[in-house]
């Protein structure tokens, strides 16, 4: 059975909103402005990752956007990222947009028996990069097996939270802590048992 990894780039108050500063959010852009010299480590950290998982899980808006930048890309990480298969959680969408070979699929209906399905059929990681609806609906639904944050030195005070209010609690344990770089904490949570 496979394990799904929720992996985001949180600021540490834990907003995940317009890191890249594209959306217009009045605080957007903090993901280059305070990740600075470290990003070529993060890099480094991300294709690891990448190169471990089986599988990416992600929402809509996040497979439009990662096909706008990695498709046409050739390095490495973004050979890995482009050939893995995908899954793209939504209700409207006909085809996926990151693709090179028929490589993604869209689940559609419900999304907790979806996900369970596919982490049935998954031998190994299945990764979720951004999606912050898709991330809420999936810890609604108690399918996240680990979160691993890389948290950025910022406090920004407002904007879409990874954490959003909850029909309970989830328990974590932590099970590593590291460095990327200077400034940046990379930590890694796995569930500790379900939620009472």
């Amino acid at each position: 059975m496979g394990k799904l990894i929720v992996s985001e780039n949180v600021s540490l108050d834990g907003v995940i909103q317009d890191p890249s500063g594209e959306e217009g959010f009045e605080h957007g852009g903090w993901f280059r402005q305070f990740g600075g010299a470290d990003l070529p480590e993060w890099g480094k950290v991300e294709l690891a990752e990448a190169q471990r998982a089986d599988a990416l899980l992600l929402g809509r808006r996040s497979d439009q956007w990662f096909a706008d930048r990695w498709l046409s890309r050739s390095d490495e990480w973004a050979n890995r990222l482009n050939s893995m298969p995908k899954y793209v959680v939504s209700a409207s969408l006909d085809k996926p947009k990151w693709t090179t070979s028929g490589d993604a699929t869209v689940l559609r209906g419900d999304v907790a028996g979806e996900v369970t399905g596919l982490k049935q059929s998954t031998p190994g990681d299945i990764i979720v990069y951004a999606s912050g609806t898709l991330v809420h609906a999936l810890l609604e639904h108690d399918l996240v097996d680990e979160v691993r944050l890389t948290v950025f030195p910022v406090i920004l005070g407002d904007g879409g939270r990874l954490f959003g209010p909850s029909a309970g609690k989830m328990p974590l344990r932590l099970v590593s802590t590291r460095m990327i770089g200077e400034n940046l904490a990379y930590l890694t949570y796995e569930r500790s048992g379900r939620a009472s």
